[in-house]
């Protein structure tokens, strides 16, 4: 079972963001799945579990979202296909390199990983065990 039910970050242009994500969690079949004004949950089967947002939350100040500060968010592939496809689509869609496809021996013999830096600088990631 996870430990997280969802996670949300700050965008600085909410246009821009959401077709980065759309086009770069695709390969993964990560679609929007819910949207309200400046706000988009994507994830798979209905359940928006990665929120991204333009703008204070209701539990946000105006001035705790003028500057974003970067996270790094890693999203669960179920093949090296697919963390292959993320990293080309991500690129494509405008984000930098941070770390190409390929095992991550110092995590674990079996860490497949890609990834991207978005936009606001957020380090995206795909991976599988």
């Amino acid at each position: 079972m996870p430990v997280l039910d969802h996670i949300g970050i700050n965008v600085s242009s909410y246009a821009r963001s959401k077709a980065f994500y759309e086009k770069a969690l695709a390969p993964l079949g990560i679609t929007c799945v819910m949207e309200y004004g400046t706000f988009c949950g994507f994830g798979r089967d209905r359940k928006p579990d990665f929120w991204i947002g333009e703008g204070a939350a209701r539990f946000q100040s105006p001035e705790q979202v003028k500057v974003i500060t970067p996270v790094h968010v890693s999203f669960v592939a179920r093949s090296r296909a697919e963390v292959d496809a993320f990293y080309q689509a991500a690129l494509a869609a405008g984000g930098k390199d941070n770390g190409p496809p390929g095992v991550r021996k110092e995590y674990h013999p079996n860490y497949y990983g890609a990834f991207v830096i978005d936009p606001d600088g957020h380090n995206v990631e795909a991976v599988i065990h």
